[in-house]
Parts: structure tokens; sequence; C-alpha cells
């Protein structure tokens, strides 16, 4: 992994960042399409900040019995991972942004994780870490309660540039992912931060210190750090 206080960003020019409101999802798609064909002709770092209609995507790894039963559509996308859910009260993140030599998507990825992290312990959500093995940002088991994810993370690199990106679930109405395998991990569930702290948290309040924390990330001015997160498994063993 690069060292902490490097930016994984090929260039150094500011990352622009746009605030798009709600966008559906094919016309947004469209958009890092652009974006990215523009980045690798020299155009600017982007990251695109906004909200989507209720939608499914599904990414390259998903499997027939993620997909809903009930013959809801699903969009299928070039991303990594498998089927989420995206839609109101959920700020989606999509940074458009050529990666730095030697190309570590890994570090990419963490860099992503850090920078909600951050966002969650900085709200009150302090236990938000990581489950090995699994990307995106969780919340720990609790008792017979399994771990939780309030945070999903895919992402496209070709050329060198970055496409798709993350979701952190605000104040969503999580009732649509009932009819999937939210990235295909039937052993876990999900939450919003409105849920975890007891009071409405909107994606108005979270777009700016996510977006602030995402730059920061980037340029290595937050390394990446351990936030284990305790799997219910675990928790299971230690009672034998």
């Amino acid at each position: 992994m690069p060292a902490p206080h490097l930016s994984c960003r090929a260039g150094t020019d500011d990352v622009r960042v746009d605030r798009l409101g709600r966008v559906e999802y094919q016309a947004a798609w469209d958009t890092q399409k652009a974006h990215a064909e523009a980045r690798k002709n020299g155009g600017p770092d982007v990251l695109m900040l906004l909200e989507h209609p209720p939608v499914y995507t599904a990414g390259r790894r998903t499997r027939p019995e993620d997909r809903p039963t009930d013959g809801t559509p699903v969009v299928d996308v070039d991303r990594g991972g498998r089927i989420t859910w995206h839609g109101p009260g959920q700020l989606v993140g999509y940074p458009i942004v050529a990666l730095g030599e030697p190309m570590d998507v890994v570090d990419y990825v963490r860099r992503l994780e850090e920078a909600l992290i951050r966002v969650c312990h900085d709200l009150g959500v302090t236990s938000a870490g990581r489950v090995e093995g699994r990307s995106g940002v969780w919340l720990p088991a609790q008792g017979f309660t399994p771990e939780r994810k309030v945070a999903a993370i895919g992402v496209r690199i070709a050329g060198g540039v970055t496409q798709h990106g993350f979701a952190i679930n605000c104040d969503a109405d999580l009732g649509d992912f009932g009819k999937i395998v939210p990235c295909g991990i039937a052993d876990a569930g999900v939450t919003t931060l409105t849920a975890e702290l007891d009071r409405e948290v909107t994606v108005d309040e979270v777009a700016g210190p996510a977006a602030a924390a995402v730059l920061d990330a980037l340029d290595g001015r937050l390394p990446v750090a351990e936030h284990p997160v305790v799997r219910q498994v675990d928790l299971m063993s230690g009672l034998g």
C-alpha cells in the first residue's frame, strides 16, 4: 500500500465536486462515462454527488439468486461487486479520477472506506468500521443481531480512471433491500445513519462532509487506519 501521506491521484489539480441532486441512474451513468473519457484526454478529476430514484443495479459478480424474485427490473452495470439498491435518502458518490502509478485498486477502495468511516464517526456512529473480507462500511454485531452495512462500495477502473463509487444510507427507506440479497451477503443486515443515531440524518447534511473526507482520503490527508468490526459469527464462537 502506498505511504498514507501520498495522493493516489495522478493529477495535482483540485477535484471538481458536482452536487447534482436527484438523477436517473442511466443519465448519471452516461455522465460518468463522459467524465471518464474527458479525464483520459486531460480533463479534470470530478466527484459526482447525487441521489437516484429507486433502482437496483447488478455488478459483474451478481448471481441469479441475488436478484428480485418478483420481476422487478435490474440495471446490469460494469462495476465490481454484486447487486444493490439505490434510492432517495441515500447519498451516492462517483469519483471520476485518474489514479497514479503504481496503481493500487485495493488501496483506492480502502481510501473510500476511510472517508465514509470518518463521516460516520464525526456524526457520532463511532463503532463504524470494516469487516474483514468485505468491502464497505459496517457496524458491529450486537448479541444475536448480525453486523450491518451502512455504506457500500463498488468500483470500476478502466484506462487508469475510476468509475462508480460509493453509497451511504442517510435516511433511506430500506424496504426495497428485502427483495434482493444486498451485495450477495445473506448473513448480515443493512442500516441507515438515521436509524443508528435515532434522529433524521439527511443527504444534504452528509454531502458536504462526505465530499471533504473523500478528497482528503484520495490526496492522503486522511490516512487509512484499522477499524475492525466484530462479526456475529465471532461473537457466537466466543460464547461456546
